[in-house]
């Protein structure tokens, strides 16, 4: 491989994908080109948006695997007892863990109501008031905040916080630096986090429950050992982190939105999967290739499509 193509590779993101801070590839296990930009290292931690949503699909995996739940078709208010259901609601009773994770639950919102939670005192609570409805199960309906009902299901079956679990069972396994708990108390502290260059962590909501839909920090090394973990059948080092059952049942497809289908909180994008994230951060997974490539973002609105990046520029080029 001659220096040219990396170049103006190299340069192609420089110019046409500003805003991402590095990439990480992984080919037959051993990793084959790893490169930061705009002063970012490979020690930099980013918000890594969505791709949360497809490390709480491992969480849940792991949590399974484990006996902590008994299987995705378990109902989800079997996990908060203490929950009032509200007289004549029937739909929210019927709600599973699988409609959770393939975004099949009905919400009674028509835009997603982030102020209303993120400013309440208890976000399971109020994400909970929002599930169910007049709407039918079944139809795909792309929830960040119902995600976080997820996070609250981890707590209730595990008796541990998400981030402990998260650090026990799969962190530190992989020896990835488990992220500190960050409290924002106001919409300028949520939106410092989204923006700012550089930002630590995993925000915890007031009752100190970690989010499931976006909010954790992670380097664009880390990302790849996700993507390798799954690769892998979920072994690490010998050891199998999680079974390749779930590996197989969250990358099918269960439900599509479009002409994207999706499985467990991951995208399936033709014989491949991704975990995809706002700005572009993503962890993308070619089983055929033994290919593992993570994209690192910076926040940025309507950021230009990675997987357009990926297929056209980095799998020729790294084959």
């Amino acid at each position: 491989m001659n220096n040219n193509p990396i170049s103006s590779f190299e340069d192609l993101i420089k110019t046409e994908y500003s805003n991402i801070s590095g990439v990480v590839i992984i080919k037959d296990e051993s990793l084959i080109y790893e490169k930061y930009f705009d002063g970012y290292t490979k020690d930099d931690v980013l918000h890594i948006a969505s791709v949360t949503k497809s490390i709480i699909s491992v969480l849940i995996g792991i949590a399974i695997d484990k006996g902590y739940i008994k299987n995705v078709e378990q109902k989800v208010l079997e996990f908060f007892p203490d929950y009032t259901v509200k007289r004549g609601e029937k739909t929210i009773q019927n709600i599973t863990i699988k409609n959770l994770m393939t975004m099949t639950a009905p919400y009674k919102y028509k835009s997603e109501p982030y102020t209303k939670i993120y400013t309440s005192d208890d976000w399971i609570k109020a994400t909970l008031d929002l599930l169910g409805g007049k709407g039918d199960i079944g139809e795909f309906k792309y929830s960040t905040v119902g995600t976080h009902i997820l996070s609250g299901v981890l707590v209730s079956a595990t008796g541990q916080s998400v981030i402990d679990f998260a650090t026990e069972s799969l962190f530190k396994p992989l020896k990835i630096k488990a992220p500190k708990n960050v409290i924002i108390q106001n919409k300028e502290e949520y939106l410092a986090f989204l923006k700012d260059k550089y930002v630590t962590g995993w925000i915890v909501d007031p009752k100190g429950i970690n989010t499931a839909g976006w909010g954790l920090t992670l380097t664009a090394r880390d990302m790849a050992k996700i993507g390798q973990l799954y690769l892998s059948g979920g072994v690490w080092n010998g050891n199998q982190i999680l079974s390749s059952k779930w590996i197989k049942d969250s990358t099918k497809e269960k439900t599509r939105w479009g002409e994207l289908s999706y499985g467990y909180l991951w995208w399936i994008v033709d014989d491949c999967y991704a975990a995809l994230g706002d700005g572009g951060n993503v962890i993308f997974i070619n089983p055929k290739k033994e290919m593992v490539v993570t994209i690192a973002s910076r926040f940025m609105p309507r950021a230009k499509d990675r997987i357009e990046l990926i297929r056209k520029h980095i799998m020729p080029l790294f084959e």
